[in-house]
């Protein structure tokens, strides 16, 4: 679909203290272009004059009785309207400062802002907090509506001081706003049509300033991303398609596309593009859900990036600097594990170091140790695996996250700087493998269906002396006479075969090590076989390794064989070693069959 067939559309946040009148301004704006729903407006009315209640345009909104009881606005709604030139979606966000963090999550999605200040009450400290907001997500167009004029019988001085005012602090911020217009929801002056109250105005109605802020660069113009959201399998009536799906942030995708899959560093085709009763697509663009299916069996789960191979790389690390607005009851603390949230990707992190610690309403640095609630902070944060991104200037959407803590966002931000982490060469020489490795003509599944059953590596670790070999070599044995195609590799023969030209004693030394026993697992997987192998006291570090090396890292099954497990590492199974190897073997059978490697008779 073409830019010109598409209707335009823009999303704009409307923000300010409360009681400032953002609700108020959206209901008039709403009455005044007609874009509310046919008797709406009169039911209102009626219900206000039932109950002997005042009508407020506010009320409009009000999706929710409580919201109407209390008098304020608790979450950010989304309000819809259209005017000849474009479709709107206006993002209401609440004033009160316990509700700061739906301000984060909902301005997050938006190109510009209306910042709304009450001309009676005059700039408040969440008036300066929320343009920091603003600014620290990349939100470069706001306009500042100076609210309730009638309150100061339309003052032009008034104006003029409110509006020096701000600006002496947005230039802190080195932000300049596109424009001040002094209005009156209730009264509808300068909201969408131009006042006579206030002749001394020369500008524009909010409805025309909303039409004058500028689309930024068309997301459909951007290079591809789309999170993965999941991956759906069909086995009915022979449909055996694996469905890749997720919402296409920026950019689009055409069926032969050869596309990345990021942090996982797989390479694939768009082989089709599915949807739910549409008919066949062969390109799909931003802003739609979409499936897709691919030429290869990959193992890709939620969280991966997918990007078109022609494109610009996102980047991908584990250390980031960062711009955060915390909200948390807690303050943000190195020491403390959080969760970030970006894209359909959830990672556990740290706070590795605060640069400096800044003060939203005044704009005055600090050094402190940690970050207290409703503070603004440039951070250094350290994830446990690596994260897929962009950097704002070069896809803004995929550059802000939010900080769970305890099942709740408390605090959001921007990402400023990928920083080096100690994995990145490893990383890069993982991605090049991907790239470079040549297909067979032989599909997986092929082989799989051939063999009778399905490739995997059994990693068998526990203590020394306590019969790992024997074990292992006893199931290979029995799976070759029941015909199974199977391979026992123990660890010796990568240490001092493959591995031989390396050091056993350094710690870098065992990662390779790791690495390498890892890419020959990949080499027999990929030809269907049941590799079993075994490595003494193996870590959970060193099962990261193995299953970020795995081109299938679904097909890694590790088994503590033994007593008591004595590493660090996190095993669904475990056999211990009393003495019963008929019925130690029958159980690693039954864990294969439940796992789908091979077929219970």
């Amino acid at each position: 679909m073409s830019n010109q067939e598409r209707d335009e559309d823009m999303n704009v946040a409307i923000v300010g203290h409360v009681d400032h009148g953002k609700s108020t301004i959206i209901g008039r704006l709403l009455a005044d272009t007609n874009s509310l729903p046919e008797g709406k407006l009169e039911r209102v009315k009626e219900t206000c004059r039932r109950n002997s209640k005042p009508f407020e345009y506010s009320f409009l909104l009000d999706a929710l009785k409580d919201e109407q009881a209390q008098g304020i606005t608790i979450d950010a709604a989304r309000v819809f309207f259209k005017t000849p030139k474009r479709k709107y979606i206006i993002i209401d966000t609440p004033g009160h400062i316990e509700f700061l963090k739906n301000v984060v999550t909902g301005a997050s999605r938006a190109e510009a802002a209306l910042l709304v200040i009450d001309a009676h009450e005059g700039i408040q400290e969440n008036s300066k907090r929320y343009c920091y907001m603003l600014s620290m997500l990349g939100i470069k167009q706001i306009a500042v509506l100076i609210n309730k004029m009638d309150l100061e019988d339309y003052s032009q001085s008034r104006f003029e001081q409110i509006k020096t005012d701000y600006a002496e602090f947005l230039a802190k911020l080195e932000m300049k706003p596109t424009a001040y217009i002094p209005i009156s929801g209730k009264e509808g002056d300068n909201v969408a049509t131009i006042s006579n109250k206030m002749p001394w105005y020369q500008g524009y109605t909010v409805l025309d300033q909303l039409d004058l802020f500028l689309n930024q660069k068309d997301p459909e113009d951007q290079d591809f991303r789309m999170p993965v959201q999941d991956v759906y399998k069909f086995t009915r009536d022979g449909d055996n398609r694996r469905i890749v799906a997720g919402t296409i942030i920026s950019g689009r995708i055409s069926v032969g596309d050869e596309v990345l899959f990021y942090p996982s560093n797989k390479k694939s085709t768009i082989k089709t593009i599915e949807g739910f009763n549409t008919p066949p697509r062969n390109t799909v663009s931003a802003g739609y859900a979409v499936g897709v299916t691919i030429t290869d069996h990959l193992y890709l789960k939620r969280g991966e990036m997918m990007i078109r191979a022609d494109q610009a790389k996102p980047e991908v690390t584990s250390r980031i600097k960062a711009n955060i607005f915390w909200l948390g009851r807690n303050p943000f603390v190195m020491g403390k594990n959080y969760m970030l949230k970006i894209g359909t990707q959830k990672i556990d992190m740290e706070l590795e170091k605060i640069e400096t610690v800044i003060d939203a309403s005044s704009l005055d640095y600090q050094q402190k140790e940690q970050v207290n609630r409703n503070e603004v902070a440039e951070v250094v944060l350290k994830l446990k695996s690596p994260i897929v991104f962009d950097l704002p200037h070069i896809n803004i959407l995929t550059s802000r996250f939010v900080i769970v803590d305890d099942y709740e966002i408390w605090g959001g931000g921007i990402i400023t700087e990928a920083l080096s982490d100690e994995k990145k060469a490893y990383r890069d020489k993982l991605m090049l493998r991907n790239y470079k490795w040549e297909r067979s003509m032989i599909d997986v599944d092929d082989r799989a269906e051939h063999y009778n059953q399905r490739s995997c590596l059994i990693l068998i670790t526990g203590e020394k002396a306590v019969g790992k070999k024997a074990f292992a070599k006893t199931l290979e044995k029995h799976l070759f006479l029941e015909g199974k195609h199977t391979y026992y590799l123990g660890i010796g023969s990568v240490l001092y075969g493959l591995g031989s030209d390396i050091k056993l004693s350094e710690k870098n030394n065992h990662e390779e090590h790791m690495r390498r026993l890892a890419e020959v697992a990949n080499i027999l997987l990929d030809s269907g076989v049941i590799l079993i192998v075994t490595a003494t006291m193996i870590t959970q570090e060193d099962l990261e390794l193995i299953r970020s090396t795995l081109v299938m890292p679904e097909r890694l099954i590790p088994i503590w064989y033994g007593g008591k497990i004595a590493t660090n590492i996190q095993v669904a199974y475990q056999i211990y070693n009393d003495g019963d190897l008929d019925g130690a073997i029958d159980k690693a059978k039954r864990i294969l069959q439940n796992k789908g490697i091979i077929f219970k008779p």
